[in-house]
């Protein structure tokens, strides 16, 4: 089961191949200037190159769904969704914010909380557990203040992602730790991509849309109506 990774919902313009859940190549790079347009195609084919197959091999895509970078994930789905229509393979979408989770499962943390930077005081978030993994409180846009997850305070917590950094001058959990340094990445888009193709849960490819959360928020020039 040869399966091609994308994730590009955030700084990291992520690529992954892997033979079931057996991870074969990862081509990724952070930049703060969203590489995605520019690196995304070389990094498939450098991951296709460094698996030693081609675009034929492969069985499915699976993309990293969001939330996070709306111009990234319009890259990541028009490049996933025409690898689909070409090969006539299947897309699977699996939520960016779940690959955030992956590296810190089993350890000693109660909860993890990815927090991916929506601009201002908001982030895109959800619980899990830190155990399973399992999802505690599901995917939404959250405003942070002082009171932001107070009633969790007695709880050991994790906060990883770039949201993490404006967290933790503003929320009250004195049991949190956090990471700014983690971005979602294709390495961890395998495990829960496998689980979908083997229970034949695929998107349907012409009408799939990421999970933006939020409209786009353009900016508009000056003298333009």
């Amino acid at each position: 089961m040869k399966i091609l990774h994308l994730e590009t919902s955030s700084k990291n313009c992520s690529v992954a191949v892997s033979d079931g859940k057996e991870l074969l190549c990862l081509c990724e790079e952070r930049s703060d200037n969203y590489k995605q347009s520019e690196s995304l195609h070389t990094f498939v084919e450098w991951a296709l190159e460094g698996a030693n197959i081609t675009l034929r091999d492969l069985d499915a895509v699976s993309l990293g769904m969001g939330p996070g970078s709306y111009t990234g994930l319009r890259i990541g789905a028009s490049a996933a969704k025409g690898f689909c229509f070409g090969l006539q393979i299947p897309l699977i979408a699996v939520n960016s914010l779940e690959t955030m989770i992956k590296p810190f499962l089993g350890t000693d943390y109660d909860l993890i909380i990815p927090m991916v930077d929506a601009r201002r005081m908001e982030v895109y978030t959800a619980i899990y557990d830190g155990q399973s993994g399992k999802e505690e409180q599901p995917t939404s846009a959250l405003v942070l203040d002082e009171f932001t997850l107070n009633n969790l305070s007695d709880k050991k917590i994790l906060i990883v992602g770039d949201g993490a950094a404006k967290a933790k001058d503003i929320l009250n959990l004195p049991n949190a730790e956090f990471n700014d340094s983690v971005y979602p990445s294709a390495q961890y888009l395998t495990d829960e991509s496998v689980r979908k193709f083997n229970a034949g849960e695929f998107e349907d490819v012409a009408y799939f849309e990421p999970l933006y959360l939020k409209d786009f928020q353009g900016v508009k020039r000056k003298g333009v109506n």
